[in-house]
């Protein structure tokens, strides 16, 4: 029975993971240099810092909430490091600065959101306009990075034979494995999903429910400042736009990964695959090269509608199983 419950819970990793699989190959099916190694370490270098973003909000609906403020916390975080690297602040005070930004406006929302009572959606949507009111209060214009640091993890490339990856890829992938040991392996992993199962036996068992809540978004914002600081190293720019919507592709990562939407049930691996996901679609249409970049967005949005459904399948057909159980 417990073997059972295991495997309905990794079913939509798994068609994630297929999915993933069966657009790889299409892609080296019907594109010559698609099956350069290159290629799939290039899904890596363009999407670090939104793999960083999705470990974040991985934690967020894992828990039952969501967090709309990360696109926001991203452009207000490039936008204080470009502002301070212009008035001469030293790069190792600028970047403890700026990991900063996020944490406390999480810490924030996650205050308002456990004493309050107030829904996630609202509160971090708030959060949203916040960060990126501000960032417009810091410029309007677009502020240039101009900083041999800045350049440099911009620049450099890290061999693997004959093949790269760059600084970014190292750091989301020294955060997917500090996330994936926090999730498993710690207790406020298990808080998380405690909570996202159901809140209320969380509370009955003890937990400490609203400072695990706080941590969540206050996590959420640490990725998203430090995805900000990785965003800086692709565009060495500080502007009030970045970013934007960008929130709704973290989201759409992680609900594609197979973490559900009510909460308790996810892996965060399962959130990077749906980073590939995306990327892999993206390079799809610049390989083809006759199609729209808006493609993109449709391939997303009808990947995440399925998804969608077929988490609401899955939970409808255990709560099913769960009644017929108890009747009997």
């Amino acid at each position: 029975m417990n073997l059972l419950h295991v495997n309905k819970r990794l079913i939509p990793v798994f068609i994630t993971i297929g999915l993933f699989l069966l657009m790889y190959v299409f892609g080296l099916v019907r594109y010559e240099n698609f099956s350069s190694p290159q290629v799939f370490l290039n899904l890596f270098i363009d999407n670090a810092f939104l793999i960083i973003v999705a470990v974040g909000m991985t934690f967020v609906i894992l828990s039952g909430g969501i967090d709309l403020s990360v696109g926001s916390v991203i452009a207000l975080t490039s936008m204080v490091i470009a502002s301070l690297l212009v008035q001469g602040v030293p790069v190792w005070l600028v970047i403890p600065i700026a990991l900063l930004v996020g944490p406390v406006l999480g810490f924030l929302m996650g205050c308002c959101i456990h004493y309050f009572q107030l829904q996630p959606f609202i509160v971090t949507l708030a959060g949203m306009f916040l960060a990126r009111g501000l960032s417009f209060v810091i410029s309007v214009q677009t502020i240039t990075i101009d900083h041999d640091f800045f350049k440099y993890m911009a620049s450099t490339r890290i061999y693997v034979g004959n093949y790269f990856l760059s600084y970014s890829v190292i750091i989301a992938l020294v955060v997917v494995a500090a996330a994936i040991f926090i999730a498993h392996y710690t207790k406020f992993g298990r808080n998380v999903y405690a909570i996202g199962g159901s809140e209320q036996s969380a509370m009955l068992m003890g937990l400490p429910v609203g400072k695990t809540k706080i941590m969540v978004y206050t996590l959420s914002g640490f990725t998203a400042s430090l995805a900000g600081i990785v965003f800086t190293f692709y565009m060495l720019s500080g502007y009030g736009l970045h970013a934007n919507g960008f929130e709704l592709n973290a989201i759409a990562a992680v609900v594609i990964g197979g973490t559900l939407l009510t909460g308790g049930v996810g892996y965060v691996a399962g959130s990077v695959v749906g980073v590939l996901i995306l990327g892999t679609i993206q390079s799809l249409i610049v390989f083809e090269g006759s199609l729209s970049a808006w493609w993109t967005r449709i391939a997303i949005g009808l990947l995440l509608l399925l998804f969608i459904v077929l988490q609401r399948i899955i939970v409808m057909r255990t709560d099913h199983k769960k009644e017929t159980v108890s009747a009997h």
